[in-house]
C-alpha cells in the first residue's frame, strides 16, 4: 500500500520537474489546488526548461519523452484518442519519439539464453550490438541454424524488468487518476481511470512478444501470395514471451528516396502498390498493419515492400469491410444518397434520422473535396470528416474504424512523399470494385446462405430453451427487475474496486497512526 503511495509521489515529482504539468496547464488551465500541489512537491529540485518557441503539444511530447517508458506509452495511446484530448493535441502527440538508450549486449545474451535454453542458445551466432532501441524493447542482428541452414535474423528483446516497472508506475497513475476524477467534477469527462486501464491492457499485450509474432504470422499467411508485399518469416523455436525472432530485413528504408532511385525502384509504382496493399489488407482480409509509417517500411532491390513492427494491428469484421468499401466507392461516384443508404443499412445512424438531411450533410463533406485537385484528395481525411458529420447524427464511431482512418492518412502521406502526383482514388478504385464484385457474386451469396442455414440448423435443438429464457427475461423487464444497460467492462470494475479498497485502507491507516500518536504523546 505505502509502496504505491511512494510511487505516486515519485511520479508527481517527475511530472512537475519535467515541465509536463506547466505545459498541460497551458492547454487545460488546471485548478489552483493541483498547481499548488505540484509546486510544493517539486521544492528542492531543478525544473526542466522547455523551449518556449514550441507549441504546447510539442512541449508536452518533449516532457513525456524525458519521463521514460510509461509516459511515452501514455502519450502514444492518447494520440489515438482525439475523442478524449482533442484533435490538435492528438496530432502533436503523434510526433512522440519512442527511443531510449540501449541496454548492453551481455544482458541481452543472458535474456535470450534464459528464454530459449542452453541447447537452443548454441544455435545462435554473431549477436550484434543493438541496431535499434525503444522504450519497451531493442533489436539485435544474429545468425541461427534453421533446417540445416544458416539464416540471418533480427531478434527483438524486451528490456529487463520492464513489466514490473511499467505496472508499478501504472498502479500509481491509476490511483492518481481516481483521486483527480473524484475530486474535480470537470475531470470526469476525461475518463482518466478508463484511459489508464486501457493503456495497461494494451501495453501488457505488447509486452508479450508472442502476440506480435502471431500478428506477423497472420499477416504473412494473408499476404504470402500478394506480389510486391513480403512479411518477414517468424522463427517460433526462437520466439518466447520476451524475445521475437524473424527474418532480417534486407532492404532500404522507404524514406531514403535517393537510394531507392539508385536501385532502379519505380517510385510511382511503389506508391500505388503501397496504397493498394493496405486497402487489400483492410477491405479483403479485415486485418491490417496499424502503424505503417516510414520507419516501419522497407523496400528490397526488386521493389517489394517489407513491413516491420507488428505491435499495432487493426481488425475489421466482414460487415464493416463491406460497408466501408461501399461508402468509399459511393464517394468516388459522388452518389451521396447511396452512401446515406449504406449508413442506414449498417445501423450506423439512428433509423429515425431523415435520409435526405443525412445525404445533404454527406454532400457537404464530399463536394468541397472534389473541388480540389484530384491528387490532393485524401481518403483518410475524407473518413475523418465523415466521422465528424456522423457524430452530429448520434453515430458512435467504432475504435477499429478510427485506427483505420489514422493509418490511411499515414499510408497516403508516405505514398505522396514517394510520388506527389499519386491519384489516391484512381489507385483505390480497382481494389474497391473487385471486393464489391466478389461479395455480390452468386458464389458469395450462395456461401452466405449456406453458412446462415447451417447456423440455424445447429441452433434448432436449443430453440425451446431459448424461448423459455426470452420469456423469463421479458417477465423480469416488465417487473422492473432487469436493467438492459450497456455491458460493463468487468476488468475496469475490478480495477476501480481495488482502488476504492486501497483508499479505504489508506484512510484507516492514517487514522490509526493519529490515534497511536495521541495515545503515546
Amino acid at each position: 500500500m505505502f509502496k504505491r503511495v511512494f510511487q505516486l509521489f515519485k511520479i508527481a515529482r517527475k511530472l512537475s520537474i519535467s515541465g509536463a504539468i506547466d505545459t498541460i496547464n497551458q492547454i487545460y488551465n488546471l485548478p489552483l489546488t493541483i498547481n499548488f500541489f505540484f509546486d510544493v512537491i517539486s521544492i528542492g529540485s531543478h525544473k526542466r526548461t522547455l523551449n518556449n518557441d514550441l507549441q504546447p503539444g510539442d512541449k508536452l511530447c518533449a516532457a513525456l519523452e524525458g519521463m521514460g517508458t510509461t509516459f511515452i506509452k501514455l502519450g502514444q495511446f492518447l494520440a489515438t484518442r482525439p475523442d478524449i484530448i482533442g484533435d490538435e493535441l492528438a496530432k502533436s502527440l503523434e510526433k512522440l519519439q519512442d527511443k531510449l538508450p540501449a541496454f548492453n549486449t551481455f544482458e541481452a545474451k543472458k535474456i535470450i539464453k534464459k528464454e530459449i535454453g542452453d541447447e537452443q542458445f548454441k544455435n545462435i551466432d554473431d549477436l550484434s550490438e543493438p541496431i535499434a532501441a525503444a522504450s519497451i524493447a531493442q533489436v539485435h542482428i544474429a545468425k541461427i541454424k534453421y533446417e540445416n541452414e544458416s539464416r540471418e535474423v533480427a531478434i527483438k528483446i524486451l528490456r529487463p524488468d520492464i513489466e514490473k516497472l511499467f505496472n508499478e508506475e501504472l498502479d500509481a497513475l491509476m490511483l492518481f487518476a481516481y483521486l483527480v476524477e473524484n475530486t474535480f467534477t470537470k475531470a470526469k469527462r476525461l475518463k482518466l481511470v478508463e484511459v489508464v486501464h486501457l493503456l495497461r491492457e494494451i501495453t501488457n499485450i505488447e509486452m508479450d512478444l508472442r502476440f506480435e509474432a502471431a500478428a506477423a504470422n497472420e499477416l504473412y499467411e494473408n499476404t504470402k501470395n500478394d506480389e510486391g508485399f513480403n512479411v518477414p518469416k517468424i522463427y517460433w523455436n526462437y520466439t518466447t514471451k520476451r524475445i521475437l525472432t524473424l527474418d532480417k530485413v534486407d532492404g532500404v528504408s522507404i524514406r531514403e528516396l535517393d537510394k531507392l532511385k539508385n536501385h532502379g525502384v519505380d517510385l510511382k509504382l511503389l506508391a500505388e502498390k503501397l496504397i493498394q496493399h493496405f486497402l487489400k489488407q483492410a477491405i479483403k482480409d479485415g486485418f491490417f498493419h496499424g502503424d505503417m509509417h516510414q520507419g516501419n517500411l522497407f523496400v528490397d532491390r526488386n521493389g517489394n515492400i517489407i513491413p516491420v513492427d507488428f505491435g499495432i494491428m487493426g481488425r475489421l469484421d466482414k460487415n464493416n469491410r463491406k460497408f466501408l468499401a461501399e461508402i468509399l466507392y459511393g464517394f468516388i461516384q459522388r452518389d451521396y444518397i447511396k452512401v446515406a443508404e449504406v449508413h442506414f443499412k449498417a445501423g450506423l445512424v439512428p433509423q429515425e434520422t431523415s435520409k435526405e438531411e443525412f445525404a445533404q450533410a454527406l454532400r457537404s463533406v464530399g463536394e468541397p473535396i472534389f473541388g480540389q485537385s484530384i491528387k490532393d484528395i485524401s481518403g483518410g481525411n475524407l473518413l475523418a470528416q465523415l466521422f465528424e458529420i456522423t457524430e452530429k447524427f448520434n453515430m458512435q464511431t467504432q475504435t477499429p474504424l478510427l485506427l483505420l482512418q489514422k493509418t490511411m492518412v499515414v499510408v497516403e502521406g508516405v505514398a505522396r512523399k514517394l510520388y506527389p502526383e499519386t491519384n489516391i482514388w484512381e489507385v483505390s478504385r480497382p481494389v474497391l470494385e473487385d471486393w464489391l464484385k466478389d461479395i455480390k457474386s452468386p458464389k458469395s451469396t450462395l456461401d452466405t446462405a449456406i453458412n446462415t442455414s447451417t447456423e440455424i440448423i445447429k441452433r434448432i435443438p436449443d430453440f425451446p430453451d431459448l424461448m423459455d429464457k426470452a420469456n423469463y427475461a421479458l417477465q423480469l423487464m416488465a417487473e422492473g427487475k432487469l436493467n438492459l444497460g450497456l455491458g460493463n467492462n468487468k476488468n475496469l470494475e475490478i480495477e476501480q474496486m481495488k482502488i476504492k479498497n486501497f483508499r479505504n485502507n489508506l484512510i484507516i491507516s492514517f487514522f490509526g497512526i493519529v490515534i497511536v500518536a495521541l495515545l503515546v504523546f
